[in-house]
């Protein structure tokens, strides 16, 4: 009986010593980040049969268990992963936000003060002065785009860093999973298969670090080990082996650092549209939903001014007497060939139609029979079996495919827009060439008896009639019988028997003009060269309505709206996402609340616990006290 008292008193002691020093633990790591609270699981030793029935024999320890929800630990790293998907992309929008939203240096004001000079010089064509403020301000507003330009592509290039370092701290803690794996694969085959609860921790705290920067998933074995996972399910780590995460070159865009698999000896590239979670996720969201469209937003304005600035300046006529050329340089689409392709293999490009440009970017790939024009941004296409030419181009929202020498299962990158404003420039520096005035004057002969009227004229959209300045004469006939001729050197001349109608469009030689009123028989009319024409304003009041002109979006935006809108569209992401990030970091407060609720330690009720296992403690030694006295008592009536 002695031996069994001891027995049960040891075990008790025993136990209620592994309850204490649980209890310490749980306190000591209150704070430690991941520790999940433990608790040690008791059962009684089996009792022993006698005739008076089943004595207990005390108690034993059956494990140490963490107190941990699988459930809520899945969760927070859904909740997580989004979040931090949602705040890294807020943070890149916001300096996006920062930079459009900006009143005094933003775009808007440089481009009312180009226009403002632009009507500086309608009414003063002939002041030098008023030329040179023009031309400072077409520089200032260069300069404006380049600027914004330069600040994005900055932005570009701090996504890059973000990826390669996000990538170098993924494959660190892959690593450390992958070591952790083994460690409680060996701790828990050398235990029996008791549960490594500190290890366990450790491990569930570094998938909860990765999970926050890139969307995880895991998949517990049944030899104790995580598999874990990313993206659209690429394995990282698998037991204790773990794969890492490269960042390489965008095959298709250089300028893009994308994330790439290494496999043995080879880096197979993983879709962006499968990290879908994570700071990674965040900024190569952003990149190419938010950074891509904008940049090539603002370098739709600046081609598009550039090209209908150009095409109207054409058409009038400098103080030297010369035809207007080039005011802006027009920069060319983007093509990239792909790092598969053949090096000899090249597509030509152009713009048929500045207006129907979009903010998308174009693929364009051959599969052995069929061209193909893709607009990645809706993956609408147009197919050809022919190799497009200058006769047979392959078009798709202004954009022409005119020749392509390309071999099967080839692609290039068509960026229409992206280099707009990085690369547009002031064509002109003598102000001398600023084509203000028209080409060709219209006059009434001062015999005229009738009230016929003819008008200043324009011309025509381009290319240039080469006849443009062959002076024209219109004679009515005589008697009048609502006839006029036309002579001078041009196609279709001499004209004769033309049938009048007021106000009805008069063109020859690539000018158009409206005689009004009615003439009366032999008036004469005439279109001469402008010569002298230094006071002339009118092709620069052209110039200056440009800027209200719908020139962007198939005829349906001017330059300021147009960039007016993109503003909008920055401010209102911008706006979305502070909104969302900010409910899904609640969300995540919420989740965490919860697991503390579960798993996190109490330092009250700990307190109360040691108080209670002390007690038990204390009492247990009294009953190995007691079983010494009895087994002395014993032994003196012995």
């Amino acid at each position: 009986m002695g031996n069994s008292i001891l027995d049960i008193g040891i075990s008790g002691l025993s136990t209620a010593q592994n309850q204490l020093l649980t209890t310490g633990h749980n306190i000591s790591n209150a704070d430690t980040p991941g520790f999940k609270r433990q608790q040690v699981i008791l059962s009684t030793n089996t009792p022993q049969s006698t005739g008076g029935g089943f004595v207990g024999q005390g108690v034993h320890s059956t494990t140490v268990q963490r107190i941990y929800s699988q459930f809520l630990a899945n969760q927070s790293l859904q909740v997580q992963t989004q979040s931090h998907l949602l705040d890294s992309n807020y943070a890149e929008i916001k300096q996006l936000d920062n930079m459009f939203a900006e009143v005094t240096s933003g775009l808007s004001p440089t481009l009312q003060n180009f226009f403002s000079a632009v009507q500086d010089v309608a009414t003063n064509p002939a002041v030098i002065p008023s030329r040179q403020a023009m031309l400072s301000n077409a520089e200032a507003l260069v300069a404006r785009f380049q600027s914004m330009d330069q600040r994005m592509f900055q932005i570009r290039e701090g996504i890059n860093t973000q990826i390669t370092s996000s990538i170098v701290e993924i494959n660190s803690l892959a690593d450390q999973v992958a070591k952790v794996n083994q460690q409680i694969l060996l701790a828990e085959g050398a235990a029996g298969g008791q549960s490594a609860n500190d290890m366990l921790d450790q491990r569930d705290e570094l998938i909860s670090q990765l999970s926050k920067l890139i969307n995880t998933d895991t998949v517990r074995q049944s030899d104790g080990t995580v598999n874990v996972y990313v993206g659209n399910g690429q394995a990282l780590v698998v037991g204790a082996q773990k794969l890492s995460l490269q960042a390489i070159m965008s095959p298709d865009n250089p300028d893009n650092l994308t994330v790439g698999l290494i496999i043995g000896n080879n880096t197979v590239q993983l879709p962006e549209s499968q990290i879908a979670g994570g700071t990674l996720g965040g900024i190569l969201s952003f990149r190419s939903v938010t950074l891509d469209s904008a940049q090539n937003a603002l370098g739709r304005i600046a081609i598009t001014l550039a090209q209908t600035f150009n095409e109207q300046h054409q058409l009038g006529m400098d103080l030297n007497g010369s035809m207007g050329g080039d005011f802006f340089t027009v920069p060319p689409p983007k093509v990239i060939s792909a790092s598969t392709n053949n090096p000899a293999s090249n597509i030509t490009v152009g713009v048929s139609n500045f207006s129907a440009l979009t903010t998308s970017d174009y693929q364009f790939s051959y599969d052995g029979t069929n061209y193909i024009l893709t607009k990645l941004s809706d993956d609408s296409s147009i197919t050809t079996l022919v190799a497009p030419s200058g006769i047979t181009p392959l078009t798709l929202d202004g954009i022409s495919v005119t020749g392509a020498a390309i071999l099967p299962n080839e692609r290039f990158l068509i960026q229409p827009t992206v280099n707009g404003a990085k690369n547009i420039a002031v064509d002109i520096a003598d102000t001398t060439r600023i084509a203000a005035a028209g080409p060709n004057r219209t006059s009434a002969a001062s015999t005229n008896n009738g009230t016929g009227i003819i008008s200043a004229g324009v011309v025509n959209p381009l290319p240039l009639d080469p006849n443009l300045q062959q002076p024209l004469t219109i004679t009515f006939h005589t008697p009048y019988d609502g006839q006029y001729d036309v002579t001078g050197i041009g196609t279709g001349l001499p004209a004769t028997n033309q049938a009048y109608t007021t106000g009805a469009d008069i063109s020859f030689n690539g000018y158009t003009f409206q005689i009004n009123g009615n003439p009366a028989a032999g008036d004469v009319f005439t279109i001469t060269p402008n010569n002298n024409g230094f006071a002339d304003n009118r092709n620069a009041l052209l110039l200056g309505a440009l800027q209200t002109m719908n020139t962007l979006e198939n005829g349906t935006a001017s330059y300021q709206s147009s960039y007016g809108q993109l503003v909008s569209q920055i401010g209102n992401k911008t706006r979305e996402l502070e909104v969302t990030s900010k409910a899904q970091a609640n969300l995540l407060a919420q989740t965490e609340k919860s697991i503390q609720s579960v798993s996190g330690v109490n330092l009250d009720e700990e307190a109360a616990n040691l108080l209670r296992y002390q007690q038990a403690y204390q009492a247990s030694s009294k009953i190995i006290e007691i079983s010494n006295t009895l087994f002395d008592s014993i032994l003196r009536i012995g």
